[in-house]
């Protein structure tokens, strides 16, 4: 072309720019150095290079592309098919500012009364979460297309604004524009977001009636919207019908299965894939967390990580999860350096998840530094450090911290005041616990729940205000619990108030007659009475209701892998050496409790020595 002199042919040069930009084989950097070297590239020559680039691995080239254009000594004005492409990058990359600069270029040249240029602007203010500027231009435009009625819909839905979606659903339908398959994804997700399986049915319905195309990705809607509002069923009757399952529909369907628990089901799909990127690997994972077994979670970690597969932030979030369950800090420390070793952005959930990792695992200073090194926090961060604080018994630091989280604007939730109300308990402030319970509902507009009851009635308790908090378990507006009774009865067993005991005993035993723990613990405290008749008539009880004790459970991560123990438990391969070191553990504390004395209360072996003694006394007297 060149010695041919075709080059000056605008007809071939344009076709030539073309072609290195948007065909299969197609060569940008060769397409550039042709549309610069030239003398007057019209403006499709241009466009067709902007839109190349746009669609490239590396779109921000339109962007320079489009400077250049501008500066052209003024020779070429872009046309309406210059702006969607740079809209749609601006979009992309999320470069709002750059994005508002060429709206205002769509404004100055007057393409705003294009439906394409239109589209692209309501696209990019969407994407942007410029929502309410998006209605604006959408509601002033007498263009309105099925385009932009799926970018607004679409887009109330990635906010999280399912209603607004489904009103201007429901705008589109009065104005006779009909959905297609892009809409009903808009929607059936607004349903998912808001757990309406009733609507959710009814669009379902509709898609079949008009016989919209059930394409993949409004299958997986479909399926993801049954599962979100508990319909396992539903989803599994179009997983069932789909002829090519994807990635995300196999995915879809083990998050459902982990929600409903039923993760044998789970794991034999994921099993079963034949392909598995990072997400069917974060829900599987997540499907273990969310049922409490994390060991089983942080084992398909391994399995993952050995596969080949490199973990994200929603990974890591699960596995410090786990951690905390686990108290397993060597794998949390692991997972910290991995974190920093491969630079991967601290943001809210990730740092969230180490602090509350730490915490939970007994490193509270290490928690405070991740805190304090966060780039951003949110309430959920707040509240993980008060309520690691509070754990380890840092109760004037933890409300220092409460204090500084108002300060910043921050409003506090049911869990931030259960942490706050804990570093009350732990610390015995009884008149900053009673101020910030009533600040609860006062203030905050917060209703107290159980756990809030429990922490109170303990907090009382422990500082011998056992009439306060009998009338404050009286005055609950909810039914109180186990948990609470319980604190109230512990208070009254460490002051020695037999009565008030014996009373919260009692409601405890009506709530759960099979708790073995209870039973043994009113015994112990008929015991420290000297009571043994009554002690033993509990004893007899237990045995008549076939109330049995619960082994005790233990566990203890060595060398990043955790173990546990039960009572008895001879499984370990080192089980003799463990029970050496257990029997030269007691023989020390019996030199400690010769030393300094007995402590208060009687473990259970010899409180049950003495109920068989007196019970054998009893018995000597009868005969």
């Amino acid at each position: 072309m060149t010695t041919k002199g075709l080059m000056s042919d605008w007809f071939f040069y344009s076709h030539l720019i073309a072609f290195c930009a948007l065909s299969e084989h197609k060569n940008l950097h060769h397409c550039i150095k042709i549309l610069y070297n030239l003398q007057n590239p019209n403006v499709f020559s241009w466009n067709v290079t902007i839109r190349g680039c746009a669609e490239s691995e590396n779109p921000k080239e339109a962007i320079f592309v489009y400077k250049k254009m501008l500066r052209n000594n003024g020779c070429i004005r872009p046309d309406n098919y210059t702006y969607p492409s740079l809209l749609k990058v601006c979009s992309i990359l999320m470069l709002k500012f750059l994005g508002f600069e060429i709206f205002c270029h769509v404004l100055k040249l007057g393409f705003d009364g294009d439906t394409y240029v239109h589209n692209g602007v309501i696209h990019f203010l969407v994407s942007s979460g410029e929502l309410e500027l998006a209605s604006k231009v959408f509601d002033e435009s007498c263009l309105r297309d099925l385009v932009s009625w799926n970018s607004l819909i679409n887009g109330y839905v990635r906010s999280g604004r399912a209603k607004e979606a489904i009103r201007v659903y429901r705008k589109m339908q009065e104005e006779g524009v009909e959905p297609d398959e892009v809409t009903m994804i808009g929607v059936v997700s607004s349903c998912a977001q808001l757990e309406d399986l009733r609507l959710g049915r009814d669009f379902h319905k509709y898609i079949e009636e008009r016989g919209l195309n059930l394409t993949i990705p409004l299958a997986n809607s479909l399926m993801d919207m049954y599962i979100k509002c508990g319909s396992l069923d539903g989803a599994q009757r179009i997983f069932d019908n789909m002829e090519n399952k994807t990635i995300v529909s196999c995915t879809t369907m083990v998050v459902g299965y982990a929600r409903l628990g039923l993760l044998d089901a789970a794991r034999k799909l994921f099993d079963e894939m034949l392909e598995k990127d990072v997400v069917p690997w974060n829900a599987i994972i997540g499907g273990y967390v969310q049922a409490k077994r994390s060991k089983e979670a942080l084992a398909l970690f391994h399995e993952m990580q050995a596969s080949g597969i490199k973990p994200d932030e929603v990974t890591l979030v699960y596995c410090l999860s786990a951690c905390s369950q686990l108290g397993a800090l060597d794998v949390g420390i692991w997972i910290h350096h991995y974190i920093e070793k491969h630079k991967l952005y601290l943001n809210v959930a990730l740092g969230t998840a180490l602090v509350d990792m730490y915490a939970k695992c007994g490193n509270v200073t290490k928690a405070v530094q991740v805190f304090n090194a966060m780039p951003s926090r949110n309430s959920l961060t707040w509240t993980s450090v008060i309520g690691g604080l509070a754990l380890h018994g840092n109760a004037h630091d933890a409300l220092t911290y409460f204090s500084e989280m108002i300060e910043v604007g921050l409003r506090p939730d049911e869990v931030t005041f259960l942490g706050v109300l804990s570093a009350c308990c732990h610390g015995g402030l009884v008149e900053e616990g009673r101020k910030h319970f009533t600040q609860m509902t006062s203030k905050f507009g917060l209703s107290p729940q159980l756990k809030h009851y429990s922490c109170m009635v303990d907090l009382l308790g422990r500082a011998g205000l056992l009439d306060e908090a009998e009338e404050l378990v009286k005055s609950m507006e909810i039914e109180p619990d186990a948990v609470v009774w319980g604190a109230l009865f512990f208070a009254c067993r460490m002051h020695g108030n037999f009565l008030m005991g014996e009373r919260a005993a009692l409601k405890l035993l009506e709530l759960d007659p099979h708790d073995s723990g209870i039973y043994v613990l009113l015994a112990n405290m008929y015991g420290d009475a000297n009571m043994w008749e009554e002690a033993w008539k509990i004893r007899k009880m237990m045995r008549e209701r076939g109330v049995e004790k619960i082994p005790g459970c233990s566990s203890i991560e060595v060398n990043g892998t955790v173990y546990e123990f039960i009572v008895r438990d001879k499984s370990h391969p080192k089980s003799e050496q463990i029970y050496d070191c257990l029997i030269q553990l007691t023989r020390q504390l019996e030199i400690t409790e010769f030393t300094y004395g007995l402590p208060q209360y009687c473990n259970d072996f010899l409180l049950g020595l003495e109920l068989e003694t007196q019970q054998s006394n009893s018995v000597e007297i009868i005969e």
